[in-house]
């Protein structure tokens, strides 16, 4: 019924002349319409074979005037839409067909993952192997797919909470290495006279300190955003598989649920939860005393 109708049409944007699909076409008042590169040597012809006399339309003769040839965009439009119905159409004719065999994908191998043809199922490529007809594989593995679809997003938020926890984790860390050394400064500024080289020598401690512990906290978080982009990324392939064709859907899919299957999320070993610090700087009282002991 489609490709009837398909024919219908293009027979009515058909240039009479060129007997292909109009081209910037060009209407008469009798209603006919031509490519404008087909008319405009068709009119020249005529007024030449006529010394200069009216030209007539190719379909029925009637007489016309140059100037009353007009662009028809109405007619242009639906060429250029016939255009695109055509090419999707025959795209479409031909995903269904085998590549092979040109004959129509209507079982599955359930060895290879497969969409096949009858041929294909005699051939030795897949003979022996359990097929079935594609709408029984369909039901199956979009239950599968959908199981693991559910799997991965559990998976993807439990990563989500990770990364959660690992900034608020780095934010703590930074936040208390920043406090800590403005600590050990205001301490030896009020003994900087005697202090000054234990001072930068305890700064440089501290900073040291935290660089290591936020460069293991960013391999880590490294390693989960690698994590998250392939726990999304096979979310996302599974996705488009169920939103579109079952050909899509069942076309290599033992790979894609092999590597569904295979995925083992790879936490980290050890979060930090307790972080307890303790005063690096004696009480100064202590060290003022140590200090006037030693001087006196």
């Amino acid at each position: 019924m489609a490709s009837k109708l398909l024919t219908n049409i293009e027979e009515e944007v058909t240039c009479p002349i060129c007997l292909d699909l109009l081209k910037e076409p060009l209407s008469l008042d009798c209603g006919h319409s031509f490519c404008k590169a087909c008319i405009a040597a068709e009119n020249k012809e005529y007024m030449t074979s006529q010394g200069g006399k009216k030209s007539s339309c190719p379909v029925c003769q009637i007489a016309y005037c140059s100037g009353e040839l007009r662009p028809n965009r109405h007619v242009a439009n639906i060429v250029e839409r016939f255009r695109e119905v055509k090419v999707t159409s025959e795209a479409g004719q031909k995903r269904n067909l085998c590549e092979r065999h040109e004959e129509k994908l209507l079982l599955f191998c359930k060895k290879d993952g497969k969409v096949i043809c009858w041929v294909c199922e005699r051939s030795q490529e897949h003979r022996g192997h359990e097929t079935v007809p594609m709408e029984e594989a369909v039901q199956e593995y979009q239950e599968k797919l959908q199981t693991a679809l559910q799997k991965l997003r559990e998976e993807q938020q439990e990563v989500e909470m990770l990364e959660a926890t690992l900034r608020e984790e780095r934010t703590s860390w930074k936040d208390q290495m920043q406090n800590e050394k403005r600590h050990v400064q205001a301490q030896f500024k009020r003994l900087k006279t005697i202090l000054e080289c234990e001072e930068l020598r305890m700064v440089q401690k501290v900073e040291s300190e935290e660089k290591a512990v936020l460069n293991t906290l960013a391999v880590t978080e490294d390693e989960l955003v690698q994590q998250s982009q392939l726990v999304r990324d096979l979310v996302s392939e599974l996705e488009h598989r169920l939103q579109g064709s079952a050909i899509d859907m069942l076309q290599d899919v033992n790979h894609i649920m092999e590597r569904s299957k295979n995925l083992n999320l790879k936490k980290p070993k050890t979060f930090l939860k307790e972080q307890k610090r303790v005063s690096r700087i004696p009480d100064l009282k202590v060290i003022t005393q140590t200090f006037r002991d030693l001087f006196l």
